[in-house]
């Protein structure tokens, strides 16, 4: 973990505060001072997280790119949830079967933003072969991952567990989808999109004849 490594999650942070403005102003608070300091309150809190995880990270590596990994969800996270609230907001869609076209665009922005990070910052996945050839892995475990987060954002929405409102139902939705696909995303990025060189080659040593 070096500077730079924090100068990027601060960065990362803050634009995650820029995504979330939408959702708070949607189901929480118009307050101006509340939405204005969302960015700085995020990417202060991603660099204080990085700070505890590369502590952590000192005698378990693997913290360290959990880390990012998590840095980065929150930014994905953040496209994600803001854009479905600015599409709701302007639309009116809160639920139902058609949520999950409403669902769509944001994710896929999340995603196309997730496949550069991972890549070149979470996983370190650098090779000659182009900065699109892991893309047709990345869509494959990424589409599994978009059919989980709707199929859960459909249910929770169609058949709900808790009686809340509307919008904040959506946004509950959206939060249990998004985790049952963050741990999918993961266990995906680091076994079979990004998997490093090392650990093919293990692989190959301790495969049978």
């Amino acid at each position: 973990m070096n500077k730079i490594d924090y100068a990027l999650a601060g960065l990362i942070g803050f634009f995650a505060g820029i995504f979330a403005i939408p959702v708070v102003y949607n189901i929480a608070s118009k307050d101006p001072f509340v939405l204005l300091a969302l960015p700085w309150v995020l990417a202060i809190g991603a660099v204080v997280g990085m700070l505890v995880f590369g502590f952590l990270g000192r005698k378990v590596p693997f913290f360290i790119q959990f880390a990012k990994f998590a840095v980065v969800g929150v930014l994905n996270t953040a496209i994600d949830f803001g854009t479905l609230n600015i599409i709701s907001i302007v639309t009116g869609v809160t639920g139902g079967l058609i949520v999950g076209g409403v669902n769509v665009p944001g994710v896929a922005l999340a995603l196309t933003n997730a496949y550069f990070w991972n890549k070149f910052w979470v996983f370190n996945h650098r090779d000659n072969k182009g900065a699109l050839n892991d893309l047709p892995k990345f869509l494959l475990v990424s589409g599994i991952g978009i059919l989980v987060n709707s199929g859960v954002v459909i249910l929770a929405t169609s058949y709900p567990a808790v009686s809340v409102n509307a919008k904040t139902l959506l946004n509950i939705a959206k939060l249990g989808a998004t985790v049952f696909s963050l741990v999918w995303n993961f266990l995906g990025y680091k076994f079979i999109v990004f998997k490093s060189e090392e650990m093919t080659s293990e692989h190959e040593v301790i495969a049978p004849l």
